[in-house]
């Protein structure tokens, strides 16, 4: 990824350079015509297309920010509700994130999401431990965190 990214860059910097204009819009165009030559020369080109993953990344951010809303507005709905209802737990998340950086990304959204909070990682990194403010079922908590953030970390990081 990063051998493209610098590629993409001498590009843009060359075409900027060789058309004797050395302005913005001049080096975004050599950008631009830089990705073009990229997408064209990909199979020459050890790793996947760049791009590909800055989208990921992009996609995780916005998954982040939209987890991020509705748990806000569910937290807001508990704590408005006259007669308080909530079940919170402990429970055991199996995760199949396996580099340290995966963890602490899985952890630290978690962590960041209201409601919930990573509590501890198992020695072997194989269990995350999570406190959830109102836990309706486990199977369903472990679903939604499996399908949307370990998921999407996995997309960006593989």
């Amino acid at each position: 990824m990063a051998f493209q990214i610098v590629i993409n860059l001498i590009i843009a910097f060359m075409w900027m350079f060789l058309s004797e204009s050395y302005s913005a819009s001049s080096f975004i165009g050599g950008y631009l015509l830089g990705i073009l030559l990229l997408l064209l020369l990909n199979r020459f080109i050890p790793d996947t297309f760049y791009l590909k993953r800055v989208f990921k990344i992009i996609s995780l951010i916005l998954l982040f920010i939209k987890e991020l809303i509705s748990s806000n507005i569910d937290i807001v709905k508990l704590v408005y509700t006259p007669k308080l209802d909530v079940e919170p737990g402990i429970f055991e998340l199996p995760i199949e994130v396996k580099s340290n950086w995966e963890i602490t990304m899985l952890a630290n959204l978690i962590t960041l999401t209201p409601g919930t909070l990573s509590v501890a990682v198992s020695d072997d990194n194989t269990h995350l431990y999570i406190h959830a403010m109102n836990i309706d079922t486990v199977e369903e908590s472990i679903s939604s965190i499996k399908d949307t953030f370990e998921k999407a970390i996995m997309e960006v990081t593989r």
